[in-house]
């Protein structure tokens, strides 16, 4: 049987490798001199996938640009950010609106509250012809060439990219690295695409492996810290899209402070996403009371890993070097092909396929909700 969201799995090697030097060069002529030099501070929002892609990429953006950068879901960056903080910097701060469609209208909101607070306000959309584009101080066009329909894995990794080359653009103008620097950046990540393509072929007989032991399993955990708190989020979302399972991403530390404590299902399958960056140790410490309590642990972690691998039930190997910053764009590889893998294993549609309950393109309200202004809110104390 066909599936669509493996096909785009298997397409994110070419691209990776094609598409980041065309959206650099958008970037490079989008963002001036003036426009970098002039940013003191950044805000990333959106809503699902796109918000995740926020989370993501907050490190390079202050690692790098040397930016305080806040990753805001757009309700929060919207009604309770925006809403009531104002920079004392003209055009400040960088407003980056992330929404695949331009059509989202929490996004919209967030964007049009941000420009009447006095933001520069910059929309990542493959869509330029969209309600968010059209309101926007900047454009980045994000598109495509076109892939078939299923729960966002090629839209995902392309905001992603973005993300990042907009971060190495900043730093590149800012003067925090080099020219020779940041073409380094840029390559390392074209170069992810073989990592992609070698970790797909590594993992797949793993991810069967652990769909067919999971396949009577009802809720699932997904732990990631950092950059990979966004790949925990994101796992998540994809089981829950693809499949209809309950499925939550929860930060390492907190695991230990919360779904330790659960016992519903004390064999609750949990991934446990750990690039061998600044929390590997942490993510090595949990896997004790992990495998105590019952779980059936499933490490998504380097190959040939020897802190957290041997202590997981499973191991999902990611096979090649990525700096953590740029873990990303990979690590949720595993996170996909399970969740298309076990939607097929137990007969799911994705979205349920819109049918029944589901039928309505818009039943969800994400596109048809009221959007509030900036003077809306100002009546609340």
């Amino acid at each position: 049987m066909s599936n669509n969201m493996i096909k785009q799995v298997e397409a994110l090697p070419n691209l990776i490798r094609e598409q980041t030097p065309i959206i650099d060069d958008r970037i490079r002529r989008l963002l001036d001199h003036e426009l970098c030099l002039s940013i003191k501070h950044i805000v990333t929002t959106g809503c699902g996938d796109s918000h995740m892609a926020s989370v993501a990429t907050e490190l390079a953006f202050e690692q790098l640009a040397g930016i305080s950068t806040e990753p805001l879901n757009a309700m929060t960056a919207a009604r309770y950010n925006l809403a009531v903080n104002q920079s004392a910097f003209p055009g400040n701060p960088l407003l980056i609106c992330i929404s695949a469609s331009g059509g989202v209208a929490r996004t919209r909101e967030a964007l049009g509250i941000g420009k009447d607070a006095g933001a520069t306000t910059l929309a990542v959309t493959a869509n330029t012809e969209s309600q968010l584009a059209s309101i926007a101080d900047h454009v980045l066009d994000c598109s495509v060439p076109a892939y078939d329909h299923a729960p966002g894995v090629i839209s995902y990794r392309v905001s992603l990219i973005a993300l990042y080359l907009i971060a190495i653009r900043l730093a590149e103008v800012r003067g925090e690295i080099t020219q020779d620097q940041a073409g380094g950046l840029r390559k390392s990540i074209v170069d992810i695409g073989d990592v992609v393509e070698a970790t797909i072929e590594k993992c797949r007989d793993k991810v069967l492996e652990a769909v067919k032991a999971t396949s009577d399993r009802k809720n699932f955990v997904f732990v990631g810290d950092g950059p990979n708190y966004s790949t925990a989020l994101f796992g998540a979302a994809k089981l829950l899209e693809a499949a209809g399972s309950h499925a939550m991403g929860q930060d390492t530390e907190e695991w230990a402070h919360l779904q330790y404590f659960a016992n519903a299902d004390t064999d609750t399958p949990t991934f446990v996403i750990s690039p061998g960056g600044r929390g590997h140790n942490r993510a090595a410490e949990i896997l004790g009371p992990m495998n105590r309590v019952g779980r059936y642990s499933i490490g998504i972690v380097p190959e040939g890993d020897d802190v957290v691998g041997p202590n997981v039930d499973v191991i999902l190997p990611v096979a090649g070097d990525v700096a953590e910053m740029f873990s990303p764009i990979v690590y949720p590889v595993a996170t996909e092909l399970f969740s298309a893998y076990f939607a097929d294993e137990i007969g799911e549609k994705f979205f349920r396929g819109f049918e029944g309950v589901y039928d309505d393109d818009d039943a969800n309200t994400i596109k048809t909700s009221t959007i509030v202004s900036r003077s809306d809110m100002s009546k609340f104390k």
